[in-house]
């Protein structure tokens, strides 16, 4: 197909009983859920998981969507109120060390180095993150992953933008003294 459609269209097919138009719409966006999933986790499973509780939500709730926002941003908030529920169900370790250890398959050892690099970086930033308050955490992954502006953040969690910019400038801070003491370790 030339043309990708629109959510509006695939949201409306979904709506009307099209499952090729359901599957169209979560193929769009479960990178983007699991992603954001697995950086809130810092686990394979437990992002799998989620991201399926969440398109569970969306397919019971599609009907409610109204369309005051995208509905990228409408998807990630229910995704981010599974994140918290979560949260809430299981207590993750605080250093984060038996969960990035999901992250770094057995078969990355094979791998091109340059590769294996690249997943071990993307392991010790889970790692550094895991180590913030859920908040910092959460204000972080969708300002510099997704991609929100402290506007749409603020939105989306319900509270002020000079209080998401504060939480980010302080997750900021904390992955900063955290990234030196590490060198000055090393």
């Amino acid at each position: 197909m030339f043309f990708k459609q629109s959510d509006d269209a695939l949201i409306n097919q979904a709506l009307n009983g099209s499952e090729r138009g359901w599957n169209k719409l979560v193929k769009r966006y479960e990178n983007v859920v699991y992603t954001y999933a697995l950086k809130m986790t810092g686990n394979q499973a437990d992002a799998m998981d989620l991201m399926q509780e969440t398109f569970i939500s969306v397919c019971n709730s599609l009907h409610q969507f109204k369309g005051n926002s995208s509905f990228k941003t409408w998807l990630m908030s229910l995704a981010h109120y599974r994140c918290v529920d979560f949260y809430r169900r299981k207590q993750l370790d605080r250093d984060g060390e038996k969960n990035v250890e999901h992250l770094v398959s057995v078969d990355s050892w094979s791998q091109p180095c340059g590769e294996h690099e690249v997943q071990q970086s993307r392991a010790e930033v889970v790692k550094l993150l895991m180590q913030l308050p859920f908040e910092q955490k959460l204000v972080v992954e969708l300002k510099m992953f997704q991609q929100l502006t402290f506007e749409q953040i603020a939105e989306q969690l319900g509270g002020s933008v000079n209080t998401v910019k504060s939480q980010f400038y302080s997750a900021l801070s904390k992955l900063k003294r955290s990234i030196e003491s590490e060198e000055n370790a090393a």
